[in-house]
Parts: structure tokens; sequence; C-alpha cells
């Protein structure tokens, strides 16, 4: 008897997301008593604590729906200048980019990106059954007069992320300035700014909330800078349009509740972000400094992590491997489409000591 397959081919033939490795699953497969994970670019200092003085405050309306957001998309409208009905809310920035695929793709649509984007969006786009095309890097970096090129009549979605991830890097003001200008109006440009706070202050970097325009959708988390990847909270700006159609096909209660109270009182620690942007920074200069000490040349990051090109994929094993013996977790990036580059997340400073020692030693096994 020949069964009928449950899942079309596109969904049989696609890859799912992986994690990177578990700490615990680590210790137990190298009989570790330590174990530093820089794989998956979470804060080392941990989560806000003024979220969690929120979620603990909240934890007595777990008995009732959440609002959908309604709250904290209030709350980012006053802080950013706009209206709520510009403002939506979701499980992360992957949440939002699910509906923003799901809401505008059509199946004559193409998607465009840079080739190696992030691993989220890869999964997410290939889902929909359209075509996915993408324009190589150039010295790392999104070519977008590369991918201004590549437009055609039937480009629907531009996907660009600023920082990048998983290389670190940026494109300037005056490169999105003349990208968008070759830019259909009916094309919709997610603009992923994940990593923003860590390159706000550079004054070559185009935050997005300068540019109002009606078809850029930006994206924003508060997994990264404030700590909370386990709590799911994400957000998007866009025109009150694009909003209205998305809301249409968002889950009614996400986020929960716990999220929401989290996030609300996270945009308040200034604190928190400001220790967590100075770590980060040292972490940035002394992984380098580790890496370089090891022969190794990385690329340049305004995120919190670095991406490091190795001679080949045999060569990203070894070191990774090497690390892992030594209790050192990195993110291979062969899922990306990057076999021969490895990525290592920013740690506590004592993480990131340990890590350019054992890299040294790593190479030269």
């Amino acid at each position: 008897m020949v069964s009928m397959p449950l899942a079309p081919e596109y969904i049989e033939s696609l890859r799912p997301y992986e994690a990177g490795r578990t700490i615990e699953e680590v210790r137990r497969e190298y009989g570790l008593d330590r174990v530093v994970k820089l794989a998956s670019n979470e804060n080392p200092l941990g989560a806000s604590p003024r979220a969690l003085e929120a979620m603990r405050g909240a934890m007595g309306q777990l008995n009732r729906y959440p609002d959908g957001g309604l709250g904290l998309r209030a709350v980012l409208a006053e802080r950013f200048g706009l209206k709520p009905e510009n403002v939506i809310c979701g499980s992360g920035s992957e949440g939002i980019i699910s509906n923003i695929i799901r809401t505008f793709l059509c199946d004559d649509d193409e998607v465009l990106t840079t080739e190696a984007a992030f691993i989220g969006f890869q999964v997410l786009a290939k889902s929909r059954r359209v075509r996915y095309r993408t324009a190589p890097y150039r010295d790392w970096r999104y070519d977008l007069e590369a991918l201004a090129e590549a437009i055609n009549e039937k480009t629907k979605i531009i996907y660009l992320a600023n920082p990048n991830n998983p290389t670190g890097t940026i494109f300037t003001r005056r490169e999105f300035d003349d990208f968008h200008a070759r830019v259909p109006e009916r094309v919709l440009v997610i603009l992923d700014e994940a990593y923003f706070e860590y390159a706000a202050d550079d004054p070559r970097y185009p935050d997005s909330m300068h540019y109002r325009y009606d078809n850029v959708i930006t994206l924003r988390t508060f997994s990264k800078i404030y700590g909370l990847a386990g709590m799911r909270i994400g957000y998007g700006f866009a025109h009150e349009r694009l909003i209205r159609y998305l809301l249409k096909v968002k889950l009614p209660f996400e986020p929960g509740t716990l999220a929401q109270a989290a996030g609300i009182a996270a945009l308040e620690d200034r604190e928190f972000l400001h220790r967590s942007l100075a770590l980060n920074a040292r972490g940035l200069r002394r992984i380098s400094e580790g890496l370089r000490a090891a022969g190794l040349e990385p690329a340049p990051s305004w995120a919190n992590f670095v991406m490091v090109p190795m001679a080949g994929e045999a060569e990203a094993r070894r070191l990774t491997e090497g690390l892992l013996r030594r209790g050192v977790v990195i993110r291979p990036l062969g899922a990306f489409g990057l076999p021969h580059c490895v990525r290592i997340s920013t740690g506590s400073d004592e993480e990131n000591e340990t890590f350019s020692a054992a890299v040294v030693e790593a190479m030269r096994d």
C-alpha cells in the first residue's frame, strides 16, 4: 500500500531551525564540570531586573486572557512618537516575520535577500513555497546595489537585517537611502533591527525610526539587550495600513501576560541597558583579540557576537569541536549557508577570557 504524503514536498524538504547546543548536553557528552555557552547571542547579564519584578507582579493575572499587546503597543508608541496603530507585538521578531509572510505573500510572489541570511527568516520564507532569491555578500555586508538590481516585477518582500545575523555587519545611512530610492512602492522591505541597540550610537547606522517609509516594516526584540529571550517578545513598526492587515492574522492573545509586563518594564531599565552595552563592547574587543592571537581574523561586528571565516568547512568543524572539548560552545554556521564560518557570542568578562585562552589552544590542535 502506497501512503499519500501528509505534507507537500516543499515542507518535506525544508530543514527546520536548529537551536544551539545546550550547556547540559555538552556537559554530559564531554564529561565537563563547567561549560561556557557563547552560541546563541544571549545577554550574559541575565534579564532586566525591572522586567523580572514586573513579571512577579503580573503572576496574579494569569487566570485572565492577555489584551493582545495593547498595553505594550501604547507604551512603544509613546516612546517612539507614533500611534498605537503603527505598532504590533508578537512572539519575538520571528513571530511577526511569520505573520508578514502569511499576510502578504502570494504563490507567484518572490522574496529577495542576501545569501546566508538569518536562518529564522530562511525557514519561514521557504515554508511559503515562493521563489527565494539572494544576492552574495560583499565583504560580509549586504550588497544593497546588487539587491536593488535584482528586483523584478514579482518581488514582493525584501528582507534586510541591520546589524546582520550572522555576520554582525551593518549597511550605512547613505547606502540605505540609495537603495530605498530604487525600491518600488509595491515592494515591502522588512528591516530587522534585532540588534539595533548595539549599533545605535554609530552615526553611520540608519536607525529606521528616521525612515517612516510606507513600505518599510521595522522589527525589534527584547531578546537581546534586555535579556528576555525566554519570554519570546518582539515588536514592529509600520504604516497603520500594514499593521491593520497583520492584526487580522496574528494570534489574538499574543503576546502573553508575563511577556508584555516584562517588555513594558524593560523599556524603562536604562541602567541595565547601559551595563549590557558596556559589557558587550568589552566582549567584542576581548574576543576579537583572542581570535587574532589564534591567527584568525573576525569580521567587524556591530552586534553582540563575532563571526569568523575559516579556511574551509573542515577547519570550522575542527575549531568547533576543539572548543567543545574545552567546555566552550560556539555556533557553526553551516545551517545558515556558511559552512566555513563560526559565530561567537559575547559573554561575561570571565567567559570571554575563557574563550580567548581556549581558542588559541584549539587552533594548535
